[in-house]
This record gives C-alpha cells, structure tokens and sequence, in this order.
C-alpha cells in the first residue's frame, strides 16, 4: 500500500505572508540574512497581487512508428506580474520606493520570515506606477514587474544574525 500524503498545516496568508522589495542580491539562490535584512517589507501595504507563479511549457516528440505524441518538458515561463498598494493623498507611498525602472528583487515567503522555511525569490524591472481609478474604492498604485531572469523558487530563509 502506498504511504498517504501528509496532511497539510494549512494557513490563511493575511498577516503571515512577507513580501520584501531588495535592491540587491548577489545569489538569488542563497539571500544572506544581511541582503534581507537591507530590503524593505512591502506587505504591510500590498491590497491585492496577480501573478508571481512560473509555468511549464510543453513540446510535443511525435515518432512515425506510434499514433500517441508524447511530450517533454520546454520553456519555463513567469507570468505578468503586479502588486497594487493603498495610495497616500500626501503622495508619501510605495511611489517612492518602487520606481519605473528600478531593478531588484521582490522576495516571496509565504509562511513568513521564519529561519529554515523556504522563500521565492523573483528577479524584476518595475516597469509601471499605474494609478487604479475607481470610484467607491480607496485609492491605489499598481506596481507592475517584469521577471527578467528565472525566480530561485524554494530557496531556504536564512537565520538572523547573532548579535
């Protein structure tokens, strides 16, 4: 018999879900603590997102000698990308941070920032401040991304510094 998948612990994002904007990152693929720690922690204003998931293309290898067309795995792709935060009348709000054509990284950690859980790390270029207008809503700003290299998914949040 086979061996039933654990059950999941299962969460609800809000309030657990830590999204950092970093300028700098020298191995996407192994943030230190410091690199981390130097960033800025955008979830405390993000009110929605889209995107920020890779995909899997496939290729079809049709043989002559079968009517059945196999496939293999192709080009891995990221989706269009965006976080929307709440806009400030004074002006004073992630327009300041995140401007067009600023490069960094928008780092994922979806448990939260707990040592020794895993984080996704997304290379981009904020490419647009577009202003969303909409008449019974509070007012926001969507950062819109492009991911300009492929994201380290699943990489292991690194512990805090000792003092």
């Amino acid at each position: 018999m086979a061996t039933p998948l654990q059950a999941s612990v299962r969460y609800y994002r809000r309030a657990i879900t830590k999204v950092l904007w970093v300028p700098t990152i020298a191995n996407k693929n192994a943030p230190t603590r410091a690199e981390l720690d130097a960033g800025t922690e955008l979830s405390v204003e993000v009110g929605a997102m889209a995107g920020w998931q890779t995909t899997s293309e496939t290729v079809p290898t049709p043989a002559l000698g079968s009517r059945f067309t196999p496939v293999v795995g192709g080009a891995i792709t990221a989706a269009d990308s965006s976080l929307t935060f709440w806009a400030s009348k004074d002006g004073d709000d992630i327009r300041q941070v995140l401007v067009r054509e600023a490069t960094g990284f928008v780092v994922w950690m979806d448990e939260g920032d707990v040592p020794a859980q895993t984080m996704d790390v997304f290379p981009v270029t904020v490419t647009s401040q577009a202003k969303v207008r909409e008449l019974d809503a509070a007012a926001q700003i969507m950062i819109q991304v492009a991911i300009t290299s492929e994201p380290a998914e699943n990489v292991v949040i690194p512990a805090a510094a000792t003092p």
